[in-house]
């Protein structure tokens, strides 16, 4: 990335940057994003990366001298000699932030706002971001507007600032992570829901609240919020720290969307595509409800979010694997219909699993079959009720292969852990692929069979 001649937002960035000691902290693929655009906007600053992992010096030996390679366990230790620390996404600082008292702390999310803040739609929630973000990008595109589209899924922002012209709208999808230490908002922000969810990176639920409410926090004026009318969380917060900008709420029913319009299954998806149309209008006034309606039947799921794995034996398979909270894998039950078996557990991070018990109780799904520390917590709940199964299996893929004897034909076998997957998988996208391969598998031993 040729970064030395830099646009007017960029030079007044690296004008606030020289002659600073900064620190990339962590090192993963936002980390290799901040170290190339610093390089190139700033080519001699003095810049150095601290991560737990030694094994990356091998990596940064051609890139950086060694003294400014701070790797292993103690890497922490070395914030206070730096005057600017770019916070990679998802490195927990709720006990070191002793270290952080006259150092800026920020992150590429939050300089990226501070040069483009105003050309922003930023999206956050518990759930629905990705879809959401993804929708507000298609429905842009789909009505003659130039949209970049980046963040928590896509590229890193600043891999997207070569392609930043003063015509085009940039979607954010953001995460808790990228947010939690930002000063600047986009111009329109939507937080989309509240539930709970890492709990092992932050002190307590209300720190996570605030972290994805600062979507909003440091908007102005003459800026859009666009939440929802029936999430008492957000709510709250609305009503502890009023926001500055003009607030518009989706789910009232002014933007009336019937299933037939929208190709993704679920109540949850209809109030994500009514944000989604509402932040295209707040963004362009002049779309019309019938372009952005048009525009809908065109777009398709992504991957692993009530997807559509395939037909064997007579039962339908479906990918839920982004489902990591109780109200998604609800969600998804209330959404599908026809629901025979449910395939819950993961990662135990000390949410409240709770709203799981009426899907036990009193829902079609007769079999629940359960791994993971967070499935045996699960399991723990469901108690004995007549006409189901609950099994626990240590082993994801037992667990599956338990779901082709168990689903009755004509019914939906569904992944929806409502757990994370860094127990047994690298993220939850390899554990959908997972189950995927395994549903494929067993198709083509099906087409073998009646050869």
């Amino acid at each position: 990335m040729d970064m030395t001649v830099c646009s007017e937002p960029v030079g007044r960035l690296a004008a606030s940057l020289a002659g600073k000691r900064i620190l990339i902290l962590g090192y993963g693929r936002e980390g290799a994003s901040s170290l190339r655009f610093l390089r190139g906007c700033l080519p001699d600053a003095d810049i150095s990366v601290a991560d737990a992992n030694p094994d990356l010096a091998g990596t940064l030996s051609s890139l950086l001298p060694p003294e400014k390679c701070l790797l292993g366990p103690d890497y922490m230790q070395a914030v206070p000699q730096f005057d600017v620390v770019l916070q990679s996404p998802g490195i927990c600082l709720k006990d070191v932030m002793h270290l952080f008292e006259k150092v800026w702390l920020t992150s590429q999310t939050d300089l990226f706002l501070s040069m483009f803040r105003k050309q922003c739609i930023g999206v956050t929630g518990t759930k629905g971001k990705s879809t959401t973000a993804s929708l507000i990008h298609h429905l842009l595109r789909e009505t003659g507007h130039e949209s970049l589209f980046g963040g928590n899924i896509g590229l890193p922002l600043f891999d997207l600032v070569p392609q930043v012209t003063p015509s085009a709208t940039v979607v954010l999808e953001l995460s808790c992570h990228q947010l939690e230490f930002v000063r600047c908002s986009p111009h329109i922000a939507v937080l989309l829901n509240l539930f709970e969810e890492h709990l092992d990176h932050y002190r307590d639920f209300m720190a996570y609240q605030r972290a994805k409410y600062n979507i909003a926090c440091f908007q102005d004026e003459d800026d859009i919020f666009i939440a929802p009318s029936s999430d008492d969380r957000v709510a709250a917060l609305r009503q502890l720290l009023p926001p500055k900008s003009a607030v518009r709420l989706f789910g009232e029913g002014e933007l009336t969307l019937s299933q037939d319009d929208f190709p993704l299954k679920g109540e949850h998806n209809r109030r994500n595509a009514e944000a989604a149309m509402l932040a295209v209008q707040a963004a362009f006034p002049t779309v019309s409800l019938d372009s952005l309606h048009s525009a809908l039947g065109s777009f398709r799921s992504l991957p692993h979010r009530l997807e559509p794995v395939g037909c064997v034996g007579g039962i339908d398979f479906y990918n839920d694997s982004i489902s990591t909270i109780p109200q998604a894998a609800v969600a998804a039950v209330e959404a599908l219909g026809r629901v025979d078996t449910l395939l819950l557990g993961g990662m135990d991070r000390g949410i409240d699993y709770t709203p799981l018990i009426p899907l036990f109780r009193d829902s079609q799904v007769r079999n629940f079959l359960f791994t993971g520390q967070a499935g045996r917590r699960m399991m723990s709940l469901a108690g004995p009720v007549p006409g189901k199964t609950f099994l626990f299996y240590e082993k994801f893929a037992d667990m599956v292969e338990a779901a082709f004897r168990m689903t009755a034909p004509g019914r939906i076998c569904l992944l929806s852990p409502a757990a994370p997957s860094y127990d047994a998988f690298k993220n939850f996208e390899e554990r959908g692929n997972i189950f995927k391969k395994m549903v494929l598998l067993h198709s083509d031993n099906k087409t073998k069979d009646n050869a």
